[in-house]
């Protein structure tokens, strides 16, 4: 077994040859069957060979799994494909999907494939088969058994609990799965039936298309129900698996009902390679079933980011207050930390605390409704992306680029309300600790270390642009809990779970689920970016990488507590001035970084493409000469 099929590979690496032109491929199989036309004697030799290789194989596994998982979970999918490409396949197999891969490997066999013609085909045929029959009959029943396997797992995924009960009610109401394997046996039954009619064939196919479709359609509806009720990536990976069968049962009807076989087989083949192709990429799998819940996630963002953009004088002094209370809260922060470096704990505790120490900050500022100026972007971009949609004219431009505008005063005003604030606080408080116990807060070494970690020709710029990617992450993690809160509709246990109420009882139970609901992500977001910012240069630094983080509000705090313990002199030293000019660089590459991976993220997500960007770009030049200020401070409206 093993050596026939390692013949097959040898004969199919020789077709395929550089694998750089798909007419000389074909040109070496038609070389091939002059060859063996004009050898009487190894022509027998050759069907001879065919017959074992069929009759060995299960060719069915190949036509009617191949491509599919196994499983029914993204991650378990995952870890398959992933050992398929570090483990090699062994040629002496009867899965005729195993000896697919090892004969067929490349995106190039599909290309040749394609490129062979009828007539070719049918020597071919006429070669491997010479006037027999049973061949005939035996890619029949290859085609219906995996027409009825196909089927099976239709039905089966159909008849799930977490796909049927988030169908529409009509679509529950009409069983379209039901009757699927009745279709499928009266197919069967026309295509083997001695005295069977052609009408009767084609009435039996059609049925059984018109069944399919209804299957299709009814698994459809659960896209509406992922709207309004959060997204399961493994329910959108069985979707796709049972979209994906649907399909493949056609093909297969195809090929069982098409006047001309051999040519319907090579273009069926042709297709198995490229599903081949990809269903060895792990990318793919991940890419094609996060889709949906990375638009779901930038949805929700995008909601969230509104009102994040000031548009009006009053708005943008309001956000420059709540940065201002935001600032006031990260000082005390900023203190605390320094009280962290004091117990001088190890790597991971003192990582964890200072985690501790950033969420506890975070979340006070979240329910003051203060606000920290690096943790808009990724809530914002959506918001900006959301609105590429609608780019069709001038006046649409315009509008954007004045979105553009609120957007980046918007951010301005929230990081100088930060950082104007946290600096003199940050100092006075540690004045007023200095005079309290008679030395300074922290010591003129812990002092020399702020101004050193800060200084521009340091790494700080680097660190900067990490901490925006953390940002970015913990505005991901925030719409996935969000959508992980509502997919499994914990609002609604909180506010009627009989336990829940009768500990509770049933108004406090109610707010807690509204305030959940209203404030789930904040926290999620709030407290993964803590421990990110805690944690991630531990780890970093145990396995040698050397990051750390560089907080534009917090580095601002560090600056006014190392202010305080060297003194005045501070202000004629270099390296003051270094750090001074490091953070505006930093409040940039916060934001920016952030901004620019939620947008990309947003993009995606609501698939906005085409964009002409030359003319954003134009537009935006033009608001910078004619109105540069306001990008930094809103317009003064005339009275």
């Amino acid at each position: 077994m093993a050596q026939r099929h390692l013949w097959l590979i040898d004969l199919l690496n020789w077709v395929r040859g550089a694998r750089d032109s798909a007419p000389g491929a074909t040109a070496r199989v038609q070389l091939f069957l002059e060859a063996v036309e004009a050898r009487p004697d190894v022509q027998p030799r050759l069907q001879a060979w065919w017959a074992a290789l069929v009759e060995s194989v299960d060719i069915t596994t190949l036509l009617a799994d191949f491509g599919f998982a196994k499983d029914t979970a993204v991650l378990s999918e995952a870890a398959e494909r992933l050992r398929n490409q570090l483990l090699p396949h062994s040629p002496e197999t009867i899965d005729a999907s195993e000896l697919f891969v090892l004969a067929l490997p490349s995106a190039f066999d599909a290309k040749w494939l394609g490129a062979l013609d009828e007539t070719l085909l049918n020597r071919l045929a006429a070669l491997l088969m010479p006037q027999n029959p049973q061949g005939a009959s035996r890619w029949q029943h290859a085609l219906l058994d995996a027409i009825t396997y196909c089927a099976g797992q239709i039905l089966s995924t159909g008849f799930a609990p977490g796909l049927r009960l988030h169908m529409s009610a009509s679509a529950r109401e009409a069983q379209p799965f039901h009757a699927l394997i009745r279709d499928v046996e009266s197919l069967r039954t026309e295509v083997l039936h001695a005295l069977r009619t052609p009408d009767r064939l084609q009435e039996a196919a059609q049925r059984l298309r018109e069944r399919l479709e209804a299957c299709r359609a009814a698994a459809a509806t659960v896209y509406t129900h992922f709207e309004d009720n959060g997204i399961s990536v493994d329910l959108v990976f069985r979707l796709r698996q049972l979209r994906a069968r649907i399909l493949r049962v056609r093909e297969l009807l195809e090929c069982l009902l098409s006047p001309q076989p051999a040519a319907t087989a090579a273009r069926l083949l042709a297709h198995l390679v490229e599903v081949g192709q990809e269903r060895r990429s792990l990318r793919a799998l991940l890419a094609s079933n996060s889709s949906l819940l990375a638009a779901k996630v930038a949805e929700r963002s995008a909601e969230t980011g509104e009102h994040y953009i000031t548009r009006t004088a009053a708005e943008y002094r309001s956000m420059v207050k709540k940065a201002a209370g935001g600032g006031a809260v990260m000082a005390l922060t900023t203190l605390a930390k320094f009280g962290l470096y004091a117990l001088a704990l190890s790597a991971f505790w003192g990582g964890f605390w200072a985690g501790v120490n950033y969420a506890v900050s975070f979340v006070l500022v979240q329910l003051l409704h203060f606000t920290v100026a690096t943790k808009q972007p990724a809530m914002t971009a959506p918001a900006m992306a959301a609105k590429l949609k609608e780019l069709a004219s001038g006046e649409a431009i315009e509008s954007f680029v004045d979105e553009v505008t609120h957007l980046v005063r918007s951010q301005v005003a929230a990081v100088l309300g930060n950082v104007l604030v946290v600096y003199p606080l940050v100092l006075a408080l540690a004045l007023l600790i200095a005079w309290a116990k008679g030395s300074p807060a922290i010591s003129a070494d812990e002092a020399g270390q702020v101004l050193e970690s800060l200084h521009l020709l340091g790494p700080s710029l680097l660190f900067a642009a990490f901490t925006g990617v953390l940002l970015f992450a913990s505005s991901i993690i925030a719409g996935w809990t969000e959508n992980w809160f509502v997919l499994h509709r914990l609002d609604s246990a909180v506010r009627y779970n009989p336990r829940i109420t009768a500990r509770l009882g049933q108004e406090r139970a109610a707010r807690w689920a509204r305030f959940l609901r209203e404030n789930l992500s904040g926290l999620a977001a709030n407290i993964s970016l803590g421990f990110m910012l805690g944690l991630v240069p531990a780890f970093a630094g145990f396995f040698g990488l050397g990051l750390d983080v560089r907080h534009v509000t917090l580095s601002s705090g560090q600056l006014g507590a190392a202010t305080a313990a060297l003194g005045w002199d501070i202000f004629h030293q270099s390296a003051f001035w270094w750090a001074v000019a490091t953070l505006p660089l930093l409040g940039a590459l916060n934001v920016s970084v952030s901004f620019y991976l939620a947008f990309r993220l947003a993009l995606r997500a609501h698939n906005v493409s085409g964009v002409d960007r030359s003319r954003i770009y134009a537009a935006m030049r033009r608001r910078l000469r004619k109105a540069p200020l306001s990008f930094f401070a809103p317009e003064r409206r005339a009275a």
